[in-house]
């Protein structure tokens, strides 16, 4: 099956599928017979099986051959004619037919030890996708830029010290990669790339970028982490389509205001030499910070105004001495890792952070929070930083029941605390004055309140954390449903026989504390909270623990469960088919199995236990 090019001339490419181990002769070749060799071997691993295919779908691999050298025909491979016979019938439907082929549009060369591509590479034309790493490429000849279909190149993992100013030409270049490379420059030139969306310059030894960055207004993702960078050029501000900016292990000290990246949405700007957080003022779309490993000093008040949407934070391994009290704005952090740093005391809002998921304190001075505490997770930390604020609060100057939180107090804890004052009612104009305020977190525990005040629906666009024990509420009202944002409600210690099925309303809701109540059941209510990852119910009279599906099984995020201290008979076997559970505690009810024994070795044993026992009929 002889190959022809269009120009009529002869390819004698059957000697690329034959005699393949002709080669493979044992003990050390001369280094010429070894050069010979192997540019032979890798002639051969184009078979005409390859080409093909190649031919019929416009795509090529010879990803991990061992391949030193490109084959010849992969650049002539548009050219080239497979004679399948000497009569031509047209009326055949086969697609493999030379005037029904596809001209290569992607091309996988990756994984192999190429050293040099040829000028060759030109006359790959159509080529769309070209995958160039993971060899041994220390070059690219000027020809590359004549690649003008190009969009997608990876050249990471390779040599490459410099690039040719042709380079600059492949203005169609969507997605780049040369991470893993040894460039030290790049040239005002790379701004002409505007059709960049992903471009990843990472682990290279780049200590300037130059100007012209800026005109990279397409980008989306953008790493340059790994290099030598001592600053930013000013107008990477310009990059208003860009989500991701990884500037990690730099030598940064100082990051520009970067309020124009209004789309960005996570930073990572780890392992550098940052003294201050930027102005992020503008910054609307940011979720993640990633500052660790710098020597800032100092979360600003300006900080917590400006990243109220904040989700993760981490600033460990700084200089941190103190946080500032209005962290209780940052309301929808999940993660906050403050490991190694100086701080001796926490702001006493920060346990108002209902969304908070995970924190981390290791390595501080922090004598007044037990080290206990501290290693037992973030529930029992952000337990004991509630409590604290209730205790700090009880303790402070007593006020009598006119005297109120004035709006400026309001405004800056965005909180509405009044516990242990003995309240049997809260005046509307109180509700009015926290809804100016837009605060999130109202705490009336430790009072006489029969009823949940009816003004708290001034509060509710707001609202994410009510905390209403110790009171002697006997109901809760249907309006409860329209705190939509509610994520924390605590109606622990009140006199509590069921709650209305409008609570279920409350999606958002993933921490209820029902403890020391009065209930029978758990409410059917509960089980609508598809949200809720954490339910306290000790100390009740709770018989039984409903698993059906359309109860206790809803509940797909439900990680903490206690049930300690209730009238429970039985426990279901299906219990043990919950495994999502990371906290389970019955101690302190009436049936017999599982045993103590059982029960002492916590969550895990308690669930196999059961999970054994489920029949298997």
């Amino acid at each position: 099956m002889p190959l022809l090019s269009r120009s009529d001339k002869m390819c004698n490419v059957e000697n690329i599928c034959t005699n393949q181990n002709k080669f493979n002769t044992k003990g050390p070749p001369t280094p010429l017979s070894k050069s010979f060799n192997d540019k032979k071997a890798d002639e051969n691993e184009l078979s005409i099986g390859l080409i093909k295919s190649a031919k019929r779908t416009g795509q090529l691999s010879l990803c991990n051959r061992g391949l030193g050298t490109v084959p010849d025909n992969v650049w002539k491979i548009d050219e080239l004619v497979l004679e399948e016979t000497k009569e031509v019938d047209f009326t055949r439907n086969d697609n493999s037919m030379w005037w029904n082929a596809e001209p290569l549009k992607t091309l996988d060369l990756s994984s192999n030890v190429i050293k040099v591509i040829p000028g060759n590479v030109k006359f790959l034309q159509h080529l769309i996708n070209l995958k160039l790493h993971d060899n041994a490429i220390s070059s690219l000849p000027p020809e590359f830029g004549e690649l003008k279909g190009l969009m997608n190149l990876t050249l990471s993992h390779n040599r490459l010290a410099t690039l040719p100013k042709e380079f600059y030409k492949l203005t169609e270049l969507r997605c780049l990669s040369i991470a893993h490379n040894q460039l030290s420059k790049i040239e005002p030139d790379f701004g002409d790339l505007v059709m960049l969306n992903f471009l990843d310059l990472s682990h290279n030894k780049l200590t300037v970028l130059p100007p012209g960055m800026g005109y990279l207004v397409r980008l989306v993702e953008l790493n340059l982490s790994h290099n030598e960078l001592q600053e930013l050029p000013p107008d990477i501000v310009n990059l208003r389509d860009l989500k991701k900016l990884n500037i990690s292990n730099n030598s940064l000290k100082k990051l520009p205001p970067l309020g124009e990246l209004r789309k960005m949405e996570i930073l990572d700007a780890n392992h550098n030499d940052i003294e201050e957080l930027p102005d992020f003022y503008g910054c609307n779309a940011l979720k993640e910070i990633y500052m660790a490993n710098n020597f800032i000093k100092i979360i600003t008040d300006e900080f917590c105004d400006q990243m109220q949407h904040l989700n993760v934070l981490n600033i460990r391994d700084n200089k941190l001495e103190v946080l500032p009290e209005n962290i209780s704005l940052l309301q929808k952090l999940k993660r906050l890792d403050l490991t190694n740093n100086n701080l001796n005391k926490l702001p006493r809002n920060l346990g108002l952070l209902s969304q908070l998921q995970s924190i981390n304190m290791e390595g501080n001075k922090l004598s007044f929070v037990r080290q206990d505490v501290i290693r037992g997770g973030t529930d029992r930390v952000m337990k004991f930083l509630r409590d604290r604020i209730t205790e700090e609060v009880v303790n402070e100057t007593r006020l009598t029941t006119d005297e109120w939180p004035d709006k400026y107090t309001l405004k800056k804890s965005q909180a509405l605390m009044v516990p242990g004052r003995d309240l049997t009612a809260v005046p509307d104009h109180v509700f009015a004055a926290a809804a100016d305020a837009e605060v999130h977190v109202v705490d009336f525990s430790k009072n006489k309140l029969n009823s949940i005040p009816s003004g708290i629906v001034q509060v509710s666009d707001t609202l994410t954390s009510l905390v209403l024990t110790s009171n002697n509420l006997m109901n809760v009202p249907g309006e409860i449903n329209r705190c939509r944002h509610l994520q924390y409600l605590d109606l622990g210690k009140n006199l509590l026989m069921d709650l209305p099925p409008e609570l279920g309303d409350l999606k958002n809701l993933r921490e209820l504390v029902i403890s020391n109540n009065k209930f029978t059941k758990i409410p059917r209510c509960v089980y609508d909270l598809e949200n809720l990852e954490i339910l306290l119910a000790a100390e009740n009279k709770i018989d039984e623990i409903n698993v059906s599906s359309d109860a206790l099984a809803k509940l797909k995020k439900l990680a903490v469960l206690d049930l300690s201290n209730n009238s429970i008979l039985t426990v279901p076997p299906e219990l043990g088919n919950f495994t999502h559970l990371r906290s389970l505690e019955l101690m302190g009810n009436v049936f017999r199995q599982p045993r103590h024994a059982i029960l002492a070795k916590g969550t895990a044993s308690v669930l196999s236990y059961l999970r054994d026992r489920i029949p298997t009929n």
